[in-house]
């Protein structure tokens, strides 16, 4: 059974290490990955960094293999919302920014810092928080600025 999904639900991601990432989900099935490997929930603060965001298979979030273990709500809709991205044209390469369903044009400064909009499936995820970049390469991710 697909379970409901809540909007400040903790996943607990198990990692080949066999410690744990922890993502808290946003709007638009957005993880936003906590900084640490750990052994249980109870190790990360309210005030631990974020390492990245990202958007992941909706049926990831459901299918049980990734446990909701805390739900840690926001205090206003907009808090729910991930932070700007940048979408990059396949053909021009040229970069726009996505928020809040909305993408509008800017300069390269505007968005050379912001993630690359693309979802993620759960073996690219834990590959990603283990430190494997070959992802991000592979969409253009401003660690291979010369894609941009």
């Amino acid at each position: 059974m697909r379970k409901k999904m809540r909007l400040g639900d903790i996943y607990e991601i198990p990692l080949p290490n066999g410690k744990n990432a922890y993502g808290r989900l946003f709007k638009e099935c957005t993880l936003a990955i906590y900084e640490g490997y750990y052994s249980s929930f109870s190790e990360v603060s309210e005030h631990t960094n974020i390492r990245f965001f990202c958007s992941v298979y909706k049926d990831i979030l459901q299918d049980n293999k990734w446990k909701v273990v805390g739900n840690r709500g926001f205090n206003t809709d907009e808090e729910s919302w991930p932070p700007p991205r940048c979408v990059i044209d396949a053909i021009t390469k040229v970069g726009s920014i996505y928020y809040k369903g909305e993408i509008s044009p800017c300069k390269y400064e505007e968005c050379k810092e912001l993630e690359i909009v693309a979802i993620w499936d759960r073996h690219h995820l834990v590959d990603r928080i283990m430190g494997d970049d070959k992802w991000l390469k592979a969409i253009g991710h401003p660690i291979d600025a010369d894609n941009i």
